[in-house]
């Protein structure tokens, strides 16, 4: 255990610079005695990246003034075609044996993240996640034999992963993890399995995976192998928080305002209503609309929330079928 670490997040051009600030003002708001750095990590131009990933200036001015250290770092192996990668391009360029939790920039801070006491060395991502991969064919590999051909890959045990309690074919028997939130006690040991595994799937993949999308999926399907090799599993009962009263990962504004209690869109709206949020926040043209030109409050109409649809598939239908979805 540590009391001392970073919040690693990423920032570029377009949406994750106001997803960044939002981010950073909640963590402030709602931890205020975080002790470690918020760093957002922010892609360079270069070869991958013809046009600039660059975080939009407005929002980097505010993201400083909240406290935030922007990082650059050079993506050498993931650009546009899969911008998922810049979380493991960015660990791969901090300082060494400095303990980390990464966080998707679509997430709201609730509370103090720094009472949760996160085991570092071993490490754990969000169980906040719905059956998306891999799709069984109808005629084999079976899910087993298609898990087993990634762990492999890796070099790791596949064994201690698994859910006993879970019947086999089940797909809660093999450990699968949203990429939304995860940590290690060094950012370039895990980056470095990760980016190794990611580009051999990607580039190279076993003919388990010939029926598979890798898009956008791969660094979610890289995640459970490198997470038990590094001697890690699913997330203990210390981190019930993260996905619940501390950290709400909302993926999509339009799914915020339809899923979230009511107390989390007063202290949301009330979060964005300083001037010096709400004028950086009005130039992403979607935020605009949803947040203070009432569209988020027509989507709220639209559901409720002790019978919401069971998969977020029809949520979204729903909203988009009343043209009120902007992302």
């Amino acid at each position: 255990m540590t009391s001392s670490f970073d919040i690693c997040i990423v920032g570029q051009a377009g949406r994750l610079s106001y997803e960044a600030v939002l981010f950073a003002a909640s963590l402030r708001r709602a931890s205020p005695d975080f002790a470690g750095k918020l760093i957002v990590g922010e892609p360079q131009p270069g070869p991958l990246w013809p046009a600039s990933p660059c975080i939009d200036p407005d929002a980097r001015k505010l993201l400083v003034s909240l406290g935030a250290h922007i990082h650059p770092f050079e993506c050498r192996h993931f650009g546009p075609q899969y911008p998922q990668g810049n979380k493991v391009e960015m660990l791969a360029a901090l300082p060494p044996d400095r303990p980390f939790v990464f966080f998707d920039t679509d997430t709201l801070v609730l509370g103090p993240v720094d009472a949760i006491e996160f085991p570092f060395d071993r490490p754990a991502a969000s169980m906040a996640r719905e059956n998306t991969w891999p799709v069984v064919p109808l005629y084999g590999p079976d899910l087993a034999d298609i898990w087993q051909a990634v762990f492999a890959r890796a070099g790791v045990d596949m064994a201690p992963s698994l859910d006993l309690a879970q019947p086999e074919g089940h797909w809660e028997r093999h450990l699968y993890f949203n990429a939304g939130w995860f940590f290690y006690e060094c950012p370039n040991v895990f980056a470095r399995r990760m980016i190794e595994l990611m580009v051999s799937l990607r580039d190279d993949p076993p003919h388990e995976l010939s029926c598979q999308s890798l898009d956008p999926w791969l660094d979610q399907i890289a995640l459970p192998a490198v997470v038990t090799g590094l001697g890690g599993g699913r997330p203990g009962p210390e981190l019930c928080g993260l996905d619940g009263g501390v950290t709400l990962h909302w993926r999509a504004l339009p799914l915020l305002y339809a899923k979230a209690p009511e107390e989390t869109i007063v202290m949301f709206e009330d979060l964005t209503a300083p001037n010096r949020i709400k004028k950086v926040l009005k130039l992403y043209d979607p935020f605009k609309r949803i947040i203070y030109q009432g569209r988020g409050r027509k989507i709220r109409a639209l559901f409720d929330r002790n019978e919401l649809p069971r998969h977020e598939k029809a949520i979204r239908n729903r909203i988009k079928r009343a043209r009120l979805w902007s992302r």
